[in-house]
């Protein structure tokens, strides 16, 4: 060996050279050492026989990787460096890939601790096109824990406690690694609490206790449970506890028909949303509470053996409805807030937990209310009297025209039946034509009402004279004639002159008697004489 070079005895006329940086790999190399070469040049310009080491080695390392890919002979190989997705490995002084996924069974996050170390591998993948390697260490694993799966899958029994590492966490539930067999605990069974993700119980790597609680026919999927190890909270309650006891929470969940609320670790009991509140009006459990909250209940309902418990808010609170016949009397006057409607009136909230309904009828003495909606909006301020109290229905009647007087008791004498009225007809309508006499009476003239006395009919904007010939004052309704105020004066007239008739047939008669009755009394003087 020189500084540079290593001279080399191939039995033949000259002896071969070799840059020793060929032999890097190798720095025990010594004189009288055995290695692999390849016939590069025979002679060159100066006679030198050219060997290369280096070819020799990659010819052989092809023929060896081969070889263990056939045979499924075990390699080692040299972690040289990281890179995209795996490890570059030296096996026989070629460079392998190893994937990131064939590292290990377990997910591996730190490559680093990989890097310049020799291990052993399996080469599952060559591609001779592109001089491609690629190597697994995970196989080596698999091999071996499928052996001990076998072993550990034959003693599984439910019910049997084991130690084991989480593997990987996700949403649904934790993977667990039992020592070459994998099982689940599912989310529901990681804690008797309610829980938003696996990782608030658990991290990765951390070694706990589990108990099988299922596996199917094969063992292949295996359930395991971690609060089963520790006693139910419905078991560890308390025995004093009871309904009509006052308790505390935190809100854990949130639905529309209600809450439920976690009075110690593993026991909730629901608070419905008619249990919230007095009021009557359908609302969200959103409108009174959010996760989180700490609040406080009462227990209604308490059943141990099924684990289920109902609890209120608003008993915290007095019923109102507990003294209405002295905050609300009949006829006593309020303000309320229209909170919502239906066809037939408005219902208006007077406090919390204490609504009355102001039927449609009630709402005007003048207006025709088609719809609730047109005489009043949601969310306003309304004044009412209390016409009709129900307590044992909770239930209220409300009026908002009795606080003002009605309109029509007088419109009663003022559109009496045969009084006249002059106006201007207003409108015509299919079946007659209407006058306006103010904003709550309209009146109606029927078509055979119409006829003026020179036979032609009446036209809007036409002012004349107008005879109420019905008034209705619960359905508002008023009906007029012009044609019978110049007929009254005709039927008038014509039984005037009847009258006088009648008055001079009377005195022609009494003439005539009084004659008859002197004729008599002289016929009866002329008997006499």
């Amino acid at each position: 060996m020189t500084e540079r070079e290593a001279i080399i005895d191939i039995n033949a006329k000259s002896e071969g050279v070799i840059s020793l940086n060929e032999f890097r790999y190798n720095p025990d190399l010594k004189v009288g050492d055995k290695v692999e070469v390849l016939i590069d040049i025979r002679e060159d310009v100066t006679g030198q026989l050219i060997l290369s080491h280096r070819k020799a080695r990659v010819i052989k390392a092809w023929e060896r990787v081969n070889d263990a890919h056939d045979t499924g002979e075990i390699v080692n190989g040299f972690v040289k460096c990281r890179t995209k997705g795996g490890m570059i490995v030296d096996v026989f002084g070629i460079e392998a890939f190893l994937p990131g996924s064939q590292i290990d069974v377990k997910p591996i996050r730190d490559y680093d601790q990989f890097v310049n170390k020799s291990m052993e591998f399996k080469v599952v993948k060559i591609n001779h096109e592109f001089k491609n390697v690629v190597v697994s260490h995970k196989a080596l694993i698999e091999a071996d824990i499928e052996l001990q799966k076998k072993e550990i899958i034959k003693q599984l029994e439910k019910g049997q406690i084991l130690q084991g590492v989480v593997k990987n966490i996700t949403s649904y539930g934790v993977f667990m690694d039992l020592g070459g067999v994998d099982g689940l605990i599912h989310i529901t069974d990681l804690s008797w609490s309610r829980i938003n993700h696996p990782n608030e119980v658990v991290e990765l790597d951390q070694e706990i206790k589990v108990v099988i609680l299922d596996f199917d026919e094969d063992k292949s999927r295996i359930q395991l449970g971690l609060k089963q190890l520790n006693k139910h909270p419905w078991e560890a309650l308390s025995d004093d506890v009871k309904v009509g006891d006052t308790v505390k929470g935190k809100v854990v969940v949130i639905a529309d028909y209600g809450a439920f609320v976690e009075i110690s670790e593993g026991v909730e009991g629901l608070v419905h949303v008619s249990e919230m509140s007095w009021s009557t009006h359908l609302r969200s459990a959103q409108d009174f509470f959010k996760v989180g909250d700490e609040i406080e209940a009462i227990i209604l309902t308490f059943d141990r053996n099924d684990r289920k418990m109902s609890l209120g808010v608003k008993q915290l609170t007095p019923d109102p409805w507990t003294d209405i016949t002295k905050k609300y009397p009949v006829d006593s006057k309020h303000s309320g807030t229209i909170r919502n409607f239906t066809n037939f009136g408005v219902f208006v909230e007077l406090e919390e937990g204490v609504d009355g309904l102001i039927h449609i009828s009630d709402l005007s003495w003048t207006k025709k209310i088609k719809h609730p909606r047109e005489f009043c909006k949601s969310g306003e301020k309304i004044e009412i009297i209390v016409l009709e109290l129900d307590v044992d229905n909770r239930k209220l009647s409300l009026g908002h025209k009795q606080l003002f007087d009605n309109p029509w008791d007088k419109y009663e004498n003022d559109f009496a039946v045969d009084t006249i009225h002059k106006d201007k007809i207003t409108e015509m309508v299919p079946k007659g034509a209407t006058v306006k006499f103010n904003e709550d009476v309209i009146g109606f003239i029927p078509f055979r009402h119409m006829v003026k006395e020179d036979g032609s009919k009446l036209e809007k904007g036409e002012e004349v004279s107008l005879k109420v010939i019905e008034f209705n004052k619960d359905s508002k309704r008023v009906v007029l004639s012009h044609t019978q105020t110049f007929k009254d004066i005709e039927d008038s007239n014509l039984k005037s002159i009847k009258n006088q008739n009648k008055l001079n047939n009377d005195n022609l008669k009494n003439t005539l008697g009084d004659n008859n009755e002197k004729l008599k009394e002289l016929k009866d003087k002329m008997d006499s004489k």
